[in-house]
């Protein structure tokens, strides 16, 4: 069954929600968001994929390291992962540098990079902070440019962002938007992209694109 697309969740959240996992794996893929996110070993890559295997019922293909640190790929590859999607190919001034990381969906030995959408040459992020500081309409014109050029769209938000979070000691540029505001912005970014192409999980993008052609994943273990 074709998934719409991805949750990345931390097994810990997991076990706390699990009925709420099960709901949201009826429609989408379930990958890991590591087992913690404040704080991260690798051997947590096999144990959170298990736990959420065995909560979700579905296979755990896919990681993203909690504030898109970098993960030890041969690490990732033993604990059975297919794709890691830990990488915005951009410069973001205090956090990370990856200017030199392609922007298109690269093999990196036996698992698939997928990075998150930048625009060609500048490399203007298109993600969570982008879209919910900016006007939609810079947006939409940022991921047209992208989608003229290649046909795949990697854009990534929180579920929490659409609480009020105005309350906490957050920077403003993150609770700038919030709530109900933020989720009619995001209605209507998810409606203009769906005009734009269907949507998919990172795995049905790389079987559907014919990437995963005599690739097998098996669960704990290597491919």
């Amino acid at each position: 069954m074709r998934r719409s697309g991805d949750f990345f969740i931390t097994a810990f959240w997991a076990k706390h929600f699990p009925e709420l996992v099960c709901e949201i794996a009826e429609r989408h893929e379930i990958a890991s968001h590591a087992y913690y996110h404040d704080r991260f070993e690798n051997p947590d890559l096999l144990a959170s994929k298990l736990e959420l295997e065995r909560i979700s019922g579905q296979p755990v293909n896919g990681f993203r390291m909690p504030r898109l640190q970098p993960v030890d790929l041969d690490a990732l590859y033993t604990a059975g992962y297919l794709y890691d999607a830990s990488v915005n190919p951009t410069w973001l001034p205090g956090r990370y540098d990856n200017r030199h990381v392609p922007r298109q969906v690269h093999a990196l030995g036996p698992i698939w990079e997928m990075p998150t959408s930048v625009t060609p040459r500048m490399r203007v992020p298109v993600f969570w902070l982008s879209v919910k500081n900016m006007p939609l309409w810079f947006s939409q014109t940022c991921a047209a440019r992208i989608l003229k050029k290649e046909d795949y769209f990697s854009c990534y938000f929180h579920p929490w962002e659409l609480e009020d979070i105005g309350r906490y000691k957050l920077p403003v540029y993150v609770k700038r938007a919030r709530g109900p505001h933020l989720e009619e912005k995001m209605r209507r970014w998810l409606i203009w992209l769906g005009t734009k192409g269907t949507f998919v999980s990172h795995t049905d993008y790389l079987r559907e694109t014919g990437l995963l052609t005599g690739t097998t994943v098996t669960s704990g273990g290597k491919a």
